[in-house]
């Protein structure tokens, strides 16, 4: 078995550094994919509210007979549901879902420039972090723009950002000003949705360590200190995800890999510009 990396976060806690996302796995499929991921190596799941599928998530690591203390679980609150009563309500529905006392993540799933009210969302989970229902509080898909204002409305940083992020959208400039105020980046799509598999650039990379191209991937991500949740629901894929933990990338093959970086590498919506599902 691989042995697991953790990040620490600016509030103590940590966090393993690789997780298994759960978007677009059904309730039907969840219990083989939890097992095969706990098989693995896999203690930190990634889900959330909007994925229909937090009870499934919930259900399967209560089964697998894994202890609490081992799990580290991450869920989102859903764009429609900002606001401070709002965001209270959603996390009691979230908790009961996946039939937990607290959770280890709480993530405001979009920033809804438009529609959302970000900040009072924010304040309801500073409000449950102090009752001690979550342990550590962020957000998912911010800009620089939506974090600032959050910072100064709040007086909290948020402790992680998930955002999109692959060898071909490396956005550079939101991570140094993650980096700059001790936000940890965590990569959803780091696959780039397949986009990278079959990259030149990493195949010889692959290749020279006698790796998978996806294995190569995720280790960029861990060698340059991001949290990764790479999704799978095929067994063999997601052993293969995890074994990252015995080989390590050169500064060659480090720089070779940052220069892949596109602006127009994004696969997903713009925070800013997307049409948004209102769940």
């Amino acid at each position: 078995m691989s042995q697991q990396t953790f990040i620490e976060l600016s509030d103590g806690n940590r966090i393993p550094q690789v997780g298994l996302g759960t978007w677009q796995l059904s309730s039907t499929s969840m219990p083989a994919v939890i097992d095969a991921a706990l098989a693995a190596g896999y203690r930190h799941f990634d889900t959330a509210y909007a994925y229909r599928n937090e009870s499934a998530l919930g259900d399967a690591l209560k089964a697998s007979g894994v202890e609490r203390s081992e799990l580290f679980v991450t869920s989102k609150l859903p764009n429609g549901r900002h606001g401070y009563d709002e965001t209270l309500r959603t996390f009691d529905e979230t908790m009961a879902n996946l039939g937990l006392d607290t959770l280890d993540l709480y993530l405001i799933h979009w920033p809804m420039p438009q529609t959302g009210n970000f900040v009072d969302t924010f304040k309801a989970f500073i409000s449950l972090k102090e009752q001690g229902r979550i342990s550590s509080i962020g957000v998912s898909n911010f800009h620089q723009p939506h974090l600032e204002k959050l910072i100064a409305e709040t007086g909290v940083v948020p402790v992680v950002n998930q955002i999109e992020l692959s060898p071909v959208f490396q956005q550079k400039a939101l991570r140094a000003f993650n980096d700059k105020h001790g936000i940890r980046t965590e990569s959803w799509s780091p696959l780039g949705k397949g986009r990278v598999l079959d990259n030149s650039t990493i195949a010889a990379i692959a290749e020279k360590h006698g790796k998978t191209a996806g294995q190569v991937v995720i280790r960029w991500h861990i060698e340059n200190g991001f949290i990764v949740i790479p999704k799978s629901a095929n067994p063999e894929r997601i052993a293969e995800n995890f074994a990252v933990f015995d080989f390590a990338l050169d500064e060659d093959d480090m720089d070779r890999i940052g220069r892949m970086d596109d602006a127009g590498g994004r696969t997903g919506v713009n925070p800013d510009e997307g049409e948004f599902l209102q769940v």
